[in-house]
Order: structure tokens, then sequence, then C-alpha cells
């Protein structure tokens, strides 16, 4: 197995895929800052946007303006965890907590980049841009074929002043065209969508130290979500509704994202919601549709317009 992989439903990407037994690919943080020790300090948020110069600080330094953004200084589980927007002197007191920073609320649109770095430099960009809606929760994922020349010039320039040295794949989410997060790692979530051979290419960079990739015939694909409410003991759906789903015109994958033989408390979560269901594909509405079906056997109705609304099925 080449990629090390936490999550099951994430292992349908990487079983078939060819790779030297000594080289280790990770898709987990907690993997990623114990197997790069010289770079790991990209995981210290706070680091990260001092390293921009964006306005911030730890609690305990009070924020000249507001409103402005905090969350945990390190988070290797991700999901939002912890993150509050603070809008106002009152807040900040409310949420005020060691081991947390605010910085600047930053507007603009969210992206994840994905991009492979040889010896310090960028060499490969694919973007994502991520539809929120409340509380650290996503409806769907935009996975571009388009590049975005700006943002790539600003991470091509930050990653040569800051990981030197560095062979791999890094993950970079950005708002409104400033860095917010540095992952030593790809983004697991939609390998799919990225084209045939893309993650032998992951494996040659890893092995060889080697870039060699033919990105012909990009095109956009989707990674659309579904979430429920807190609280609940889910279950998952029958299996063979799932390899239905799969077999569905332009639908690429379906991850089950949750351990049913764990407690709900056990999983990490945003706050704004339980991550039931991805699909990834090729046409948005094949993908919503899914999800549709989905929601049905989860028992949850999801309305996403300009916020997410739960309500358990009569």
């Amino acid at each position: 197995m080449p990629i090390c992989e936490a999550d099951p439903w994430r292992m349908q990407y990487f079983e078939a895929v060819a790779c030297p037994a000594h080289v280790r690919i990770p898709t987990e943080d907690p993997d990623a800052y114990q197997w790069n020790p010289k770079h790991h300090w990209v995981y210290n948020k706070l680091q990260v946007a001092e390293s921009q110069g964006i306005p911030c600080g730890p609690h305990g330094v009070t924020p000249t303006h507001f409103p402005v953004f905090s969350k945990p200084i390190v988070n290797l589980r991700g999901m939002g965890i912890g993150a509050h927007a603070l809008n106002a002197p009152a807040d900040y007191e409310r949420y005020q907590a060691c081991g947390y920073f605010w910085m600047a609320l930053l507007k603009g649109e969210h992206i994840s980049s994905d991009i492979a770095v040889r010896n310090g430099n960028a060499v490969w960009f694919r973007h994502s841009q991520g539809m929120p809606l409340h509380e650290g929760t996503f409806d769907y994922w935009l996975v571009e074929a388009k590049p975005r020349a700006a943002l790539e010039r600003y991470c091509f320039e930050w990653i040569a002043r800051h990981l030197a040295g560095y062979t791999g794949m890094i993950n970079i989410e950005s708002i409104g065209g400033r860095i917010i997060e540095v992952h030593l790692r790809f983004a697991d979530q939609w390998p799919d969508l990225y084209g045939a051979q893309w993650l032998e290419a992951v494996v040659n960079l890893y092995a060889r130290g080697i870039w060699d990739y033919e990105d012909r015939n990009r095109r956009d694909g989707y990674s659309v979500v579904l979430f429920g409410p807190h609280g609940e003991n889910y279950r998952h759906p029958p299996a063979r509704l799932v390899a239905e789903i799969k077999d569905m015109h332009a639908v690429t994958s379906v991850q089950v994202t949750f351990h049913e033989d764990r407690l709900p408390q056990d999983h990490s979560m945003p706050p704004g919601g339980f991550r039931l269901v991805i699909v990834n594909g090729w046409d948005f509405a094949a993908c919503c549709a899914a999800r549709e079906r989905l929601a049905a056997a989860f028992g949850v109705r999801v309305a996403v317009e300009d916020s997410i609304q739960f309500a358990r099925s009569a």
C-alpha cells in the first residue's frame, strides 16, 4: 500500500497503485507531521499567518479590530474543530482559550490547492473551490480544470521562501488569495477527479524525486457532501444501494465517511453537522441526485440554499 490512509472509505482510491515498499506517502496530518520534522512547522497556523503579514495573535493578545477569526494554533484532526468568527470584544472574551489564536477575517473564495513540490519548487497545481454552508460545513467542492494564475504565483513564491528542500505533495487552503492552512500531503477526498495515472505520478515524486505527469484533458469535477445533525447514531446505508449509486452515470465514487461502530462524539466533525457521505463525479446534477438517494436512506432531508437545515424524516 503506497498511500498511508487511515480512513477505510478512501482505500478504494489507493489499493491498486504499485509502489516501492520503502516509500511512505501521507494522507493524514499526524503522519505528515512526524515524517517531515524539518518542515512540520507549517502546521502552526499562527506562524503561517505571520509569514504573510496577516494581522494575528495568540489568545491573550487582544485584537485591535474586529471581526477576526479564531481557531486552534495547531489542529491535526482538521474539520474546523473549535473555529469561530469573533465579531466583537464580547465574542473574544467568550471564546478565549489557551492554544488558540485569532487572525484577520479574510473574505473571498475558499480554495483548496493540491501542489506537487520538487526540492522547494512548485511544479504542478490543481485547485478546488469550496461552497461553504455554515460552521465549517461545505455543500460541495468544485474541482476546477482551469488554472488560477495569481494564486499559483503567490503560492509558488511562498513555497520557495519557506519550504526549501521539500519534495512531495502539499495542500494549501486559501481565502481571498491568502494562505490560511498548509498540509504536507494532498487532499484525499477527490483523487479520482485528477485524471488517469495521477497517483502513479505522486508515487514517482516520493520514490524518485521526479514529477512526470501529462496533465491532459482536464475537466471540472464535483465532490458533493451530505451532512446530518449531530447526536444521531447513524448506520451505513445498504451496500446494494451504494453499489447502485456508484454505477450511476457520471458518478466516480461514493464515500460513507463515518465508522458505524463508534460513538458519534468519537468522530472528528465540524460544528455545523455530522458528515455522512461524499459523492464524487463529473456531473453536478448527477452527484446531487445521488446525494438525495442517500439522504433518503439515512432519513435526512437536506436543504441547501444560503444555509443548511436538517430535519428528521417522518
